[in-house]
C-alpha cells in the first residue's frame, strides 16, 4: 500500500478499482485518503477563490470571468470529477454521504448560472445574502456534509475531520463577510470623519455604478448603501448563533476535547492570514472575526456539563461570551454595526435549536 501511494495513486486507482459499484461499496484505506486529499485541494481552491472574491467586489465592478472566480471555477471543476468518480464506483463513501455530494454538486451547477442571470438583471447585486448567493451556500454545504458523514463512516482521522468542519464553518459565515468588508469599506471613505469618495478602495466606476442603482450621486448615503445594506442585526445573530450551532455539530462529531475552539480558531486563523496578503495586494481588507474563537470555548465549555442543561447552558454561555466579545473587538480593534439587541433572539434561538439537536441526530444516526 505504501508503494502505491509513492508511485502513483491516480494510475493504481484506475488500474485496480475503475469498476462500476454500489454506493457504499468496499474501499482500501489508501483509496479514502487519496480522494479526501484531492477533496481538500478542491476546498482549497473554493476558499482562496471565496476570500478573493468578496474583496475583489468591494473594488471592481463585476466580471464574470474575474481571476477569483477562475480559482473557484478550478475547485469546481475537480469536485465535478471526484463525484463523478464516487458516483461511477461507489468508493470511498457511504451510501449517505455520496447520495449528499451529488445533491451538493447538482444544487451549486444549478445555482451558478442563476447568479449570473441574476447579475445581468439587477446590476451589481453585491449582497452576500442573494437567493442566488444562497443557494451557492446551500450546494457547498451539503457537498462538504457529505465528506463529513463519508469520512466518520471511513478512516475518520481526526485532522481531516477538523478541516472539513472548519471549511464548513467558512461556508456558513462566508455571507458576514459582506459586513467586514463593508465596515472597513465605508471607514476608508470617511479620512478624518469626512465623506471623500477619492479615498474609499472602491473604484470611482464601482461607486458611481451603484449610486445610479438607486438614483443618488456618489455621496454618503449612496456609499453606505454600497458598502453596509445589511441590517445591523443579522450580523450578530448569524455570527454568533449559527456558528454556534455548527461548532456544536462540529464537537460532538469529532468527539475530541476543545475541538469547537479548535474548528473556530483554525478559521480565525485563516483570515487573520488572508487579510495581511490582500493589503499587500492593494485590495480591500475586512475585519477578522475574533469572536468566533470565544464561541468555540463557549460550545466546548457546555458540551462538558450534564446533558439536560447542556442546551440551556450552552446557550447562555454561547450569547454571553459571544455578543461580551464581539463588544471588546467593535471597541478596540473594529467591527462592523451590530444591534445588541439581538442578543436575547440569539439566547433563545441558540437553546432552542440546540436542545433539538440530540434527538434529531438520533434520527439521522
Amino acid at each position: 500500500m505504501g508503494n502505491v501511494n509513492q508511485i502513483a495513486p491516480v494510475g493504481a486507482f484506475f488500474r485496480q478499482h475503475w469498476t462500476r459499484g454500489a454506493a457504499g461499496r468496499e474501499t482500501p484505506e489508501w483509496v479514502w485518503r487519496f480522494a479526501y486529499r484531492t477533496w481538500l485541494v478542491a476546498l482549497v481552491f473554493k476558499l482562496l477563490g471565496s476570500s478573493w472574491d468578496e474583496s475583489w467586489h468591494f473594488r471592481f465592478l463585476r466580471d464574470d470571468l474575474a481571476p477569483p472566480h477562475l480559482i473557484n471555477t478550478v475547485g469546481t471543476g475537480i469536485a465535478i470529477v471526484l463525484v463523478a468518480i464516487h458516483t461511477y464506483t461507489g468508493m470511498a463513501g457511504t451510501r449517505r454521504s455520496i447520495r449528499l455530494v451529488q445533491a451538493g454538486i447538482c444544487v451549486f451547477l444549478v445555482a451558478a448560472p442563476l447568479d449570473v442571470i441574476n447579475h445581468r438583471v439587477n446590476g451589481l447585486d453585491l449582497t452576500a445574502w442573494s437567493p442566488s448567493h444562497a443557494l451557492l451556500y446551500l450546494g457547498t454545504a451539503l457537498m462538504i456534509a457529505g465528506l463529513i458523514d463519508g469520512w466518520v463512516a471511513g478512516p475518520r482521522t481526526t485532522p481531516v475531520l477538523v478541516a472539513l468542519w472548519v471549511f464548513f464553518l467558512e461556508n456558513t459565515v462566508f455571507p458576514n463577510g459582506q459586513q467586514e468588508y463593508g465596515a472597513l469599506e465605508m471607514k476608508s471613505c470617511l479620512p478624518h470623519g469626512v465623506l471623500d469618495p477619492q479615498s474609499c478602495y472602491a473604484e470611482r466606476e464601482l461607486l458611481e455604478f451603484a449610486a445610479r442603482q438607486i438614483g443618488r450621486p456618489v455621496d454618503y448615503q449612496a456609499i453606505e448603501h454600497f458598502a453596509l445594506p445589511i441590517p445591523a442585526w443579522v450580523y450578530p445573530l448569524w455570527g454568533i448563533g449559527a456558528a454556534a450551532l455548527v461548532l456544536a455539530v462540529a464537537a460532538k462529531t469529532i468527539r475530541k476535547p476543545w475541538a469547537a475552539t479548535a474548528v473556530a480558531g483554525g478559521y480565525v486563523a485563516y483570515r487573520a492570514v488572508i487579510w495581511p496578503l490582500l493589503v499587500a495586494a492593494h485590495f480591500p481588507p475586512s475585519t477578522v472575526p475574533f469572536y468566533l474563537l470565544f464561541v468555540g470555548l463557549a460550545v466546548d465549555v457546555a458540551r462538558r456539563l450534564p446533558r439536560p442543561v447542556e442546551a440551556v447552558v450552552g446557550a447562555v454561555l454561547v450569547t454571553a461570551l459571544g455578543y461580551g466579545a464581539l463588544y471588546l473587538q467593535k471597541t478596540f480593534v473594529g467591527a462592523p454595526p451590530v444591534a445588541w439587541w439581538s442578543a436575547p433572539i440569539a439566547l433563545g434561538a441558540v437553546g432552542l435549536l440546540w436542545s433539538l439537536g440530540r434527538p434529531l441526530s438520533r434520527r439521522l444516526t
